[in-house]
């Protein structure tokens, strides 16, 4: 990853100066740049959007439009029955979970909805609450996809990744497969498994070599060990439903998860913005394509400057990688004792002798998506010209609010 940052400093400056803060941008050139990559790097197999990561849907259909990408991944069901009703997509699995009855229902009573938009299940009793809104003999099918459980269990109650499914096992997902089989009104036309330990931490933290050679340890073992258990679900699965799709992967793992024959599809979002938590992965780094300007508003020291608001936390364990970080101008770091404040941050190092009030401090989120509840708007930024596009929140929609 190389970025010029003196040209990007001016260009975007230029762009949006007649713009008030906070202004939140995309540069279109580096997000393209960054949705070839990955279709680059997925290796001829079809990637899904993350709209978790995206949140506009502006540029869900800017990347939906280049070869290689194709489908959507939701994290509401709410969400992806707007994202089908408007015309963004006709193909939507939601990553998790609903317990959406109003959501369910309107489902389950539209064919059209039904036919497009695939929801998530790893236990029986996910089907029951869709039979108690919408009788099975009454509605469309409805489709699913199973929820495998990615982690990795080395030894005993050792557990390392994130609390997902309780569907671990080929024997547990086909135990699941065969339930759904057996019961009318429902269609399982997929398998979804999220290697989080792998496609969502970063190898190379700077300044933890520790930390990271036991990352690194850890996940060229948990890899082979997920790779033939995917590949077992999938044929227990098989035995009782003909899957239209193996789901796997995020933006760290594309080349990885992609490279498993058990894998028909790739997921992929983070990666089309860059945001600073992949900065720490050695095999892949986005370039930076979403940013968010802050204005100078007074000057408390020689090398203090204080901008508007900042606190714009990423969500995750509370640390300091869910900070935003402050990108240009160069050389600008926060007050140990105050980090990035909901009204107001300031911030030290020499660069802050040279700002005045007025003048703007660029900033990168720490995710992806979560930069767009912040905002009404994204700024398209071609070249030095800014193109406004609504994100969700922009549009009325708050689907995790």
């Amino acid at each position: 990853m190389f970025t010029d940052r003196t040209a990007l400093h001016q260009r975007l400056d230029s762009a949006t100066g007649h713009l008030e803060t906070p202004v939140a941008v995309v540069d279109l050139a580096a997000f393209d740049d960054n949705a070839e990559r990955l279709s680059g790097r997925a290796g001829g197999k079809p990637i899904r959007v993350a709209s978790k990561s995206v949140r506009c849907r502006t540029l869900l259909e800017r990347v939906l439009a280049r070869p290689g990408w194709h489908g959507v991944m939701a994290y509401t069901l709410p969400e992806a029955i707007w994202l089908v009703r408007t015309g963004v997509t006709g193909d939507v699995l939601v990553a998790y979970p609903t317990a959406d009855r109003t959501a369910l229902g309107e489902l389950a009573a539209d064919p059209e909805l039904a036919a497009a938009i695939t929801i998530m299940v790893d236990h029986p009793s996910q089907l029951d609450l869709i039979d108690a809104v919408a009788a099975p003999g009454g509605r469309s099918p409805v489709r699913l996809c199973i929820d495998l459980d990615a982690s990795w269990r080395p030894a005993g109650p050792l557990h390392i990744g994130v609390r997902r499914s309780p569907v671990h096992s080929a024997a547990q997902a086909g135990g699941l497969a065969r339930s759904i089989a057996g019961r009318e009104g429902f269609r399982l036309v997929g398998l979804m498994c999220y290697e989080a330990h792998i496609a969502g931490v970063g190898d190379n933290p700077p300044g933890q070599a520790l930390r990271a050679r036991a990352i690194r340890m850890m996940q060229s073992r948990a890899l082979p060990e997920l790779r033939e258990r995917r590949a077992a679900a999938v044929r227990a699965v098989r035995e009782h439903a003909d899957l239209e799709f193996v789901n796997g992967g995020g933006t760290g793992s594309v080349a990885a998860t992609s490279a498993d024959p058990a894998v028909t599809e790739v997921t992929a979002g983070s990666g089309l913005y860059g945001p600073t938590l992949f900065d720490t992965y050695r095999n892949w780094q986005p370039s930076p394509a979403a940013f968010f300007a802050l204005s100078v508003v007074r000057r408390p020291a020689p090398r203090i400057a204080t901008v508007l608001g900042g606190g714009w936390i990423a969500s995750g364990a509370p640390e300091p990688s869910r900070l935003p970080v402050p990108w240009l101008p160069e050389g600008l770091r926060f007050k140990a004792d105050e980090g990035a404040g909901e009204v107001q941050t300031p911030l030290l190092g020499a660069a802050a002798e040279r700002l005045s009030p007025g003048d703007r401090v660029w900033f990168r989120h720490a995710k992806a998506g979560e930069l767009c509840e912040h905002v009404n708007e994204l700024q398209l930024i071609d070249g030095e010209t800014a193109t406004p596009a609504p994100t969700y929140r922009g549009e009325g929609h708050a689907f995790l609010g």
